[in-house]
């Protein structure tokens, strides 16, 4: 898939993670990390303690299990069961729990039973796969995402959490999980993707009959924008119901969103700003939404013909090569891999910082390069 040069270069980066992440695990412990603080550089806040229901809980018990399974370091797998284990504090809360309970139980339950055949594991991952299967609107044919007052609303992210439910249907032969999933993505791909492979970030629908309503500007700049992240969870997403489903008009979909992502991201140095559409200025760019395209793309080029492939690997090894050129953080008294990641466009909290899930992101792209990963999603 990758020639020499490119290999050469993963397996260096791989090292560089492996010996990084070998540092920040000793330092969490099993503390849940999220954005380092700007003061110290380490990760302060242990949200399995502060926030347990906090949708990116996932991501670092992700990272260490993707890292056990190419390491065999004891340190990785013991770090992410302690996680996993602190995660039953959510469903006890269960308020706060909303779509997201795939990005935070397929990196942690899921992960650990498909690698160690953990009972537990698979308990807790059916758990969550029946609470995302419960907020399915049989009217309306679609999950809904967020809570409070919020009964017709769709964001894009809930296309890499419906995978909880196609490994839940592989789990115990149940088909509803799938039925409930592709009625999903069939809404999503038909409403929220636009013709052209942009995306709307959000489409709110009438509850009582699946009518679309309005498609409001969500973490972009403003409606009929074009958030990179909301691009990058359509690309991943709907390559992997391809995947899990056979479909093609997934894999279509997923190919024509990445043609779009590819012709903007590559107008800026394969660095993809916040919004496509956005003004010229302030400048504003957030590079998970470049890490969780590289493995849609990785996944695209599995499916399709030779000829194709280079396409998406190229695109996908640019930005990794360029985001890692001017935003990793190889610092090992630093917590975090990857910097300049930005929650939303108009939130000035989390922007341009270390975010936890670019970081999971970059790690899955690298052992995808060196075929050392393994299927979380």
């Amino acid at each position: 898939m990758i020639n020499e040069e490119t290999k050469r270069w993963s397996e260096e980066i791989f090292e560089k993670i492996d010996q990084k992440l070998t540092v920040e695990a000793k330092r969490q412990g099993g503390k849940i990390p999220y954005i380092p603080d700007e003061q110290t550089g380490h990760y302060e806040d242990d949200l399995g303690t502060s926030d347990p229901v906090w949708w990116t809980n996932g991501f670092w018990p992700g990272m260490m299990w993707q890292m056990y399974h190419a390491t065999e370091k004891e340190l990785y797998k013991n770090t992410a069961e302690l996680n996993e284990a602190a995660l039953d504090k959510a469903f006890e809360i269960y308020t706060g729990l909303h779509h997201d309970v795939g990005f935070m139980w397929l990196h942690t339950a899921v992960a650990n039973y498909r690698i160690t055949g953990n009972e537990r594991s698979k308990a807790r991952g059916l758990h969550a796969a029946h609470l995302l299967a419960g907020r399915y609107n049989p009217r309306g044919k679609y999950i809904r995402s967020w809570n409070r007052d919020r009964a017709g609303w769709v964001i894009i992210d809930s296309m890499l959490n419906i995978p909880l439910l196609y490994w839940a249907e592989e789990a115990i032969g149940d088909s509803r999980f799938r039925y409930v999933a592709e009625d999903h993505a069939d809404k999503v791909m038909n409403y929220i993707v636009r013709q052209d492979g942009s995306v709307n970030h959000i489409g709110v629908f009438d509850p009582t009959n699946g009518d679309l309503l309005e498609t409001p500007a969500g973490q972009g700049y403003a409606s009929g924008s074009s958030w990179s992240r909301g691009q990058s969870w359509a690309i991943y997403g709907f390559a992997l119901s391809y995947r899990h489903t056979g479909k093609i008009e997934y894999l279509e979909t997923a190919k024509k969103v990445a043609h779009y992502f590819i012709s903007e991201v590559s107008k800026t140095d394969w660095i993809p700003l916040v919004d496509f559409r956005a003004p010229k200025e302030p400048v504003m760019i957030d590079t998970s939404a470049g890490m969780c395209a590289a493995c849609g793309f990785l996944e695209i080029a599995k499916y399709v013909d030779d000829y194709e492939k280079d396409l998406y690997v190229d695109a996908a090894v640019s930005i990794l090569k360029a985001t890692e050129e001017k935003y990793a953080i190889w610092d090992l008294e630093k917590d975090g891999l990857i910097d300049f990641s930005t929650g939303s466009y108009h939130e000035d909290k989390w922007t341009e910082v270390p975010i936890i899930y670019a970081d999971y992101y970059f790690v899955e792209a690298i052992l995808r390069l060196l075929n050392k990963d393994f299927l979380i999603w």
